[in-house]
């Protein structure tokens, strides 16, 4: 996770030097676009790094549950960031509609996003690799911006064309706008994503089933209920009841809840378990009173 982060650091910092050049030469307002979002993604990948390494941390005696929550935290400033540079696109982008000016040196441009693509989608499936690895939400994040960027880059380059070879000079900015759009719904999902583990929503009702399956498949389970669960960075909490027969002794029970306990914790390797034995029908009795 520390690489990713660096490397999401320096490949920002890269395309920012080639992209800043480019549209310098050709004047481009998608290119500068393009431009504006490589420096909110340095920006971003910058806090995405410290929060990582902050996650990262072990729990200590003033934070019993670990520093997960970092990760969703910088998820909301990335958020902040990509949403900003969609707003200042969509005025720089307006401005130009307004006052339409020529594109020198298009090809040099096309061949700047050409380059850029190639180095984003090299990051990205790095990243991937490392979310299916640690599903880190931090990396998640950053992973799915750089990804927009490939259909930003993409976007300029058709932009570009039309100019060049179509002399269409209003694409520039209509295709700087489309961009901005797709940036400001990016970061949408992105704070959506991270409120949720702020929140401490619920894992997946998948997972949530699949929790219960591994507790009910122990032959002495007969019941599991009381299911809670959320996130934090890569730590997940799971607390569930299950039901057994009243006349085990405490011993037996113990041993039960410690094998369901292992069952769920080798299916969620990063989960903090916690089982409540009760005995057969204390659900219902409960109910009734």
């Amino acid at each position: 996770m520390r690489r990713a982060t660096s490397a999401a650091v320096s490949v920002a910092l890269l395309l920012i030097a080639v992209k800043l050049a480019a549209w310098l030469i050709t004047d481009s307002v998608s290119l500068l676009s393009s431009l504006a979002d490589s420096v909110m993604d340095a920006l971003a990948s910058l806090v995405n790094l410290l929060a990582v390494r902050h996650a990262l941390q072990p729990a200590d005696p003033e934070h019993r549950f670990g520093h997960g929550k970092a990760e969703p935290l910088a998820g909301l400033g990335q958020a902040a960031f990509i949403c900003a540079s969609g707003i200042y696109l969509i005025v720089e982008a307006v401005g130009r509609l307004l006052e339409p000016r020529d594109i020198v040196h298009g090809e040099f441009g096309v061949g700047v996003m050409v380059f850029s693509i190639a180095v984003t989608a090299a990051l990205v499936a790095y990243q991937r690799a490392v979310i299916k690895r640690t599903d880190s939400l931090a990396i998640r994040a950053d992973s799915l911006h750089y990804a927009t960027d490939i259909l930003v880059n993409g976007g300029v380059i058709l932009s570009l064309l039309l100019v060049m070879f179509l002399d269409w000079r209003a694409a520039d900015p209509i295709v700087a706008l489309l961009i901005a759009g797709f940036i400001i719904f990016s970061a949408g999902r992105i704070a959506r994503s991270s409120l949720n583990h702020l929140m401490d929503r619920e894992l997946p009702d998948g997972e949530r089933e699949r929790i219960k399956q591994i507790a009910l498949k122990h032959p002495a389970v007969i019941d599991c209920h009381d299911l809670k669960t959320r996130a934090a960075g890569l730590n997940s909490f799971i607390q569930l009841h299950i039901s057994m027969d009243g006349g085990l002794t405490l011993d037996a029970a113990h041993e039960i809840s410690d094998a369901v306990e292992a069952a769920i914790m080798a299916a969620f390797p990063n989960a903090e378990v916690i089982i409540h034995a009760d005995p057969e029908g204390v659900l219902e009795r409960r109910q009734e009173f």
